[in-house]
This record gives structure tokens, C-alpha cells and sequence, in this order.
């Protein structure tokens, strides 16, 4: 079988090519065997079959089996056999997905496999299944066809999938942006008709799956424009789709939903939560719109970011993620320029490990920044390598960034001042930061000391 992607070599599994190069199909291809052994028909099915034919590597496998989860784990005494997904019928064998085959019984009780359990499937384009000892391609519902034109079609009736699982509106518009492809006009509406679903009925952590999913894309933006046009969007993310025809300003030449998507798009695919804080880095401009002697601004809007919060609270983002995301939408207007001051540097770092944002992703998400706006231009290389360095420069050992690294604690000004802890020890440390960051040479015991005696009362 040639065509599109795929590349079979009648005989063994071991000659589709690309399979071997996926890690989980030495696994996978040993289940198989054994399946077929013991009489039971046995599929590659899903992603796996999808990306084999775009020539792309499959980062796992998946099974289709018409065995049954007790016969399955009959077959496999001496594996890790752990049923887990009694909706789909899915048992895991050695971490590999082996899904039982949905019958709709046929008069002789038999049922047609694996036709019956693909039309209950998702999208076309992974309603395929493939033998993997032979070759052959079951696609009774268009896939292939769907695959190589771009189209992303829900599998039979759009309405009765979205139903089933109303995810796989989010999953519909992930693929169409990762392909580059389109939502037919049936499905579209179909998803615009239910959107509210996605809200009412899918899990949160599904939906944040998703979502960091599609930071993995070429162009996120892509995804997020149709989530937006379905009314997804509003349901998953308001906080960002309340912006999209919001005006970015004097300073712009784009709207604010606009920025937000050139901003993530331009970040890096390998770091999917700096990327996705590139999306939101700006949501807060909604809540800080305000008219000005006639002109629209939006004055410290890094800090109004309590709809973001709420939003990723939504979505069952862990506390630690969260603050990450957060962190870098609240710092990312804190300036660094070619005319910034040492002590303003020193600064700026303080205030990042406060954050605990790393110099680098603060400096990623600044150049990501500018070059989505379209009102100016993007650094050039040259003011990005005076800026870094800047930091690099500032970012000495025995710099404190933090009140914890100062010269002296808390138990050592109470005993130079004879005193009990309490808020003016505090008051008295945040003075002494202040200081060291102006001159880091003071943050030695003696000279620290010195100024805690002549700290005023």
C-alpha cells in the first residue's frame, strides 16, 4: 500500500515502515501476536494510524481488539493487565491501550468489526484502522480522504458525537489547526449549536489537556481563532475572548486578541505554559480600559488578572502552574531597555525571583512581546544581546535577590538591637534589601550591621 504517508510492505508487521521507530511497538507488536495466537482480530487504530499516514513518527500505539477485557487479561497472566476505562472498554497491557471492540449486533450476533466500534469514533480521520500483519486499511467512513484534503469532520452524525463526548468540539478544532485544515459547515453549526456543552459536561482537566496540547502546534493561534468562532472560547476562556475586538490602543496596530495570538504563536512549542501565558499575557487590558483625555490606555492592566485566575482555576490548573502563568503575565511590562540602570536591573531580577520567574522565560515572552505588535517593530539581535547583557551582568553570586540573602537574619538584628522578633524586624530587613540592592558591596555582616543601629526608630 502506497499513497498518502503510509508506506506497507505485504507481510509482517515489522515492515510498515516507521512503526519501529516508535518506542511503545516492541509492546505493542508482542500484544498483537499474541492476540492473534490465540484467534482474536487485532488493529492499530487512532493517532497511530493518522500520523502514520502523514509520514509522521506516532508518539504511541493503540489496539483494537474484538477479545474482550476478561479474555484479554486471560491472554496475559504474566503483564501488567489493569482495566481502566469502562466507557470505551479500555484495558491496559503494559501500558498499552487495548480497546475491546462497540458491536452493534448484526441478526447473526456477530456484529462487523472493526466498523462498528470506528463509526463511534470522534473524527473520520481517526475512524481508520489498520492491520498490522498485513497492511490492509479499514477507513468505511472517508478518513483518508478527509485526511489529505484537510477536512475535520466529525464521524457519521456531528450532532451524536458531540453528544457522546462534547470534547471532541475542542479535539475537532485541534486538528483543524494543526493541519491547516477546515470545519465543514455541517459540523461547524453543529458545534455552534452545542458549544454550551463543553462548559456543562467535559471534564476541566480534559479540557486543559487540550489546551496545552495545541501549544505543541505550529500556530496555536490557529486553534484559538476557531474556538472563538464555534463560541468555545467563551465557554473555556472567557477572560480571553471578551478581547477580541478589543482595540489595542495608540500603540498597536492590531486588536488586543490579535496581539495575544502573535505573542503565543512567536513563543516556543517545547515550553507549552510559557507559551500559553503568551496567549493571556494581556487578557487583563479588558478590565483596565479606560478613556484618557481621549485616548484609549490600559494603565498597569498586568495587574488586573483576576479574571485569568478565575479562568485557570476553572481549569483545574495545579497551584504551581498557575502561579507561573500569572506571574509572567504580571511581569512582563517591567522595563528593561538599553539605557536600564544597573540598580534598575538588580531590580527587575528581584522582582522575578520574588515571582519565581526565571530571567530567561521573562526575556522570551519581552521579545515574543514586541514582536507582536505591529505598530513597531521587533528587537534586532544586536538590543537583544545588550540586554542579556545587562542581566548576566548583575547576575553575581553574591548578589541578593532575595531578603533572604542578606548578611544577616532575623535572630542577628535581634540581638544587635536587643529585641524580640516581631514586624519591626521585618520592616528592618526590607530596609537593609533595599539598600544592598542599591550597592550589593554593603551586604556583609559588619557593614549590615552597621546600618541596623542606625536604622530609625
Amino acid at each position: 500500500m502506497g499513497g498518502n504517508g503510509l508506506i506497507v510492505t505485504a507481510g509482517a508487521a515489522d515492515r510498515i515502515e516507521g512503526l519501529d521507530r516508535v518506542p511503545s511497538w516492541h509492546r505493542g507488536r508482542s500484544i498483537s501476536k499474541g492476540l492473534k495466537k490465540a484467534g482474536y482480530r487485532v488493529y492499530l487504530v487512532g493517532g497511530a494510524v493518522r500520523d502514520l499516514l502523514r509520514n509522521k513518527l506516532p508518539e504511541d500505539v493503540d489496539l483494537l481488539t474484538d477479545a474482550g477485557p476478561e479474555d484479554i487479561k486471560g491472554l496475559f497472566p504474566d503483564r501488567k493487565v489493569r482495566y481502566v476505562g469502562k466507557r470505551f472498554g479500555v484495558t491496559l497491557v503494559d501500558g498499552i491501550e487495548v480497546a475491546g471492540c462497540r458491536f452493534s449486533r448484526t441478526p447473526d450476533g456477530k456484529g462487523r468489526f472493526p466498523e462498528d466500534d470506528l463509526s463511534r469514533r470522534d473524527l473520520t480521520i481517526n475512524s481508520m484502522a489498520l492491520d498490522p500483519f498485513t497492511g490492509d486499511l479499514s477507513d468505511p467512513f472517508g478518513g483518508r480522504a478527509d485526511l489529505a484534503c484537510g477536512k475535520i469532520r466529525f464521524t457519521q452524525n456531528a450532532l451524536a458525537r458531540i453528544t457522546e463526548d462534547p470534547l471532541r468540539m475542542i479535539r475537532a478544532c485541534r486538528f483543524a489547526g494543526e493541519l491547516g485544515g477546515h470545519i465543514p459547515k455541517e459540523d461547524f453549526y453543529a458545534m455552534v449549536s452545542l458549544n454550551r456543552l463543553v462548559a456543562d459536561e467535559a471534564a476541566p482537566e480534559r479540557i486543559q489537556a487540550e489546551l496545552l496540547k495545541a501549544m505543541a502546534m505550529e500556530h496555536p493561534s490557529r486553534f484559538f481563532s476557531l474556538l472563538h468562532d464555534t463560541g468555545l472560547l467563551a465557554q473555556i476562556l472567557p477572560c480571553l475572548d471578551r478581547c477580541y475586538d478589543l482595540d489595542g490602543g495608540p500603540h498597536h496596530g492590531e486588536t488586543v486578541f490579535e496581539h495575544c495570538m502573535l505573542v503565543g504563536d512567536a513563543l516556543p512549542a517545547g515550553r507549552p505554559l510559557l507559551r500559553f501565558a503568551g496567549f493571556l499575557h494581556d487578557a487583563g487590558k479588558f478590565d483596565a480600559a479606560a478613556i484618557k483625555e481621549g485616548t484609549l490606555t490600559f494603565a498597569g492592566h498586568e495587574t488586573h488578572d483576576a479574571a485569568i485566575a478565575r479562568d485557570l482555576e476553572a481549569l483545574r490548573f495545579s497551584r504551581q502552574d498557575a502561579v507561573y502563568i500569572l506571574s509572567l503575565v504580571r511581569a512582563h511590562m517591567r522595563p528593561l531597555t538599553d539605557a536600564s540602570s544597573p540598580k534598575a536591573v538588580r531590580r527587575l531580577l528581584a522582582m522575578l525571583r520574588e515571582l519565581n520567574v526565571t530571567w530567561r522565560d521573562f526575556m522570551r515572552l519581552r521579545i515574543a512581546d514586541k514582536r507582536g505588535n505591529l505598530a513597531k517593530r521587533p528587537y534586532t539581535l544586536s538590543e537583544i544581546r545588550v540586554r542579556l547583557a545587562k542581566l548576566l551582568a548583575e547576575l553575581s553570586p553574591e548578589t541578593p535577590f532575595h531578603m533572604n540573602d542578606l548578611a544577616v537574619s532575623g535572630r542577628d538584628i535581634c540581638n544587635l538591637l536587643n529585641i524580640t522578633e516581631g514586624p519591626r524586624v521585618g520592616r528592618i530587613k526590607q530596609y537593609l534589601f533595599e539598600k544592598v540592592l542599591d550597592d550589593p558591596s554593603l551586604n556583609t555582616p559588619d557593614r549590615l550591621a552597621d546600618l541596623v543601629r542606625n536604622f530609625p526608630l
